[in-house]
């Protein structure tokens, strides 16, 4: 076949060959972007596992200190494992007159990373001079490896 514009039929297969290139490269895009996605969302629970650990261990061992601490200098001691954390939101029945607080701030206890409450005992088995105050971690079982203490 013989054309009367020989160089229009080439322009038009070569815009043809670009738009098939890019549809492919669009493709190729495409299925980069889904295995991304596949490994980041396969890695996510590991992600928010490790961040949740990390607040965890912030609050045991920085963020508690200060109304630890300022319970202890006003009631002569850290509260016993039977006030618990408790002793820090309202006034433990028998210290009322000493007690000056909520020592933290809201008036409430946080609740760990996981939904659990943490976990308290003084005098500490881990922290003998003090109190051990600790996360059950990711599975909420206490005493298992994923636990997050102040020790």
């Amino acid at each position: 076949m013989h054309h009367k514009y020989p160089a229009l039929s080439v322009r038009r297969s070569a815009q043809a060959a670009v738009r098939a290139f890019t549809v492919l490269e669009m493709m190729v895009v495409i299925a980069i972007i889904a295995m991304l996605v596949g490994l980041t969302v396969t890695n996510f629970d590991k992600i928010i596992g490790d961040t949740r650990g990390k607040t965890a261990e912030m609050f045991v061992k920085s963020s508690i200190k200060v109304p630890m601490q300022q319970y202890n200098m006003a009631m002569g001691d850290y509260p016993s494992t039977a006030e618990g954390l408790q002793a820090l939101v309202t006034a433990p029945a028998n210290k009322a007159d000493r007690w000056k607080g909520p020592y933290l701030e809201g008036g409430k206890l946080p609740a760990d990373p996981w939904g659990e409450p943490y976990q308290y005992r003084s005098p500490g088995t881990k922290n003998k001079s003090g109190y051990d105050i600790w996360s059950k971690g990711q599975d909420k079982q206490d005493g298992t490896e994923d636990d997050v203490g102040n020790w």
